[in-house]
């Protein structure tokens, strides 16, 4: 897994698009480690006033890679990572964007959760499978989620393990505008048009309708450290070595 981000924003426009090597839109710590890394700098980065968050089209992102999960030796690089992705996205300065055509699965759909518009092509779906997978929600969607879609829908969307359908997604509040086909072009408009507002105004009425990040943050780390407990348990690792043969 890699992550292939333009070399130069495009009229202040950084995009950053999760690619799978193998073709599949699967994140290991390297790529987790390297999106945290690409939003840290863009976040010091006067030159990038938006950034655009996208998948490969036909599917956004299908998830972690469990074969980390079942692998205790790589339980510290892949909790350090994705502690570093989460944070850089709670505590990131500037408009995010979420560009989804196809599958947001687990981790690809709860990094939406802090994007302050998400783009959708209809026939996307969304499913965050963790309490099925013997984990618990990451990101602090335990926060977020409540917060957007109300509480009963997301008990209904974690707990049940619900998949939302686009419509569905877009009702809930999930996904802010949808589309009939491909939603690129009309994010990466979007995106200009954030960046061509005064930078300063933007920033400061954006942070007071995000409110205090230091509670996500907080719940990040709570999360995390749930989430690792979880992968010592036998029951779980057994569980998720199941998952993974299955998905093979």
């Amino acid at each position: 897994m890699e992550i292939v981000m333009d070399n130069v924003p495009r009229q202040h426009v950084l995009g950053l698009t999760l690619s799978g090597v193998d073709g599949r839109p699967i994140l290991d710590h390297r790529a987790y480690g390297r999106l945290a890394a690409s939003l840290q700098a863009a976040a010091d980065d006067d030159d990038v006033r938006v950034v655009l968050l996208r998948g490969l089209s036909g599917c956004f992102c299908l998830g972690g890679d469990l074969s980390e999960f079942v692998d205790d030796a790589k339980h510290l690089p892949l909790i350090g990572a994705v502690t570093d992705l989460f944070r850089a996205l709670a505590t990131f300065p500037k408009p995010i964007i979420g560009c989804v055509d196809g599958d947001a699965v687990g981790v690809g759909c709860t990094v939406l959760f802090h994007c302050d518009l998400v783009f959708a092509a209809r026939q996307s779906t969304f499913r965050v499978p963790f309490v099925d997978f013997g984990l618990v929600p990451d990101a602090a969607t335990s926060i977020l989620a409540p917060e957007k879609l109300g509480y009963a829908e997301a008990f209904r969307f974690f707990c049940m393990g619900e998949q939302l359908d686009g419509e569905a997604a877009h009702a809930l509040g999930l996904v802010s505008d949808l589309f009939d086909d491909n939603p690129d072009e009309a994010a990466w408009n979007a995106a200009r048009q954030l960046a061509r507002k005064p930078v300063q105004a933007l920033a400061m009425t954006r942070s007071l309708l995000k409110g205090d990040t230091a509670q996500l943050c907080q719940r990040i780390d709570r999360e995390i450290s749930l989430f690792h407990k979880a992968l010592q348990d036998e029951t779980t690792i057994r569980r998720l070595r199941r998952i993974s043969r299955m998905a093979a």
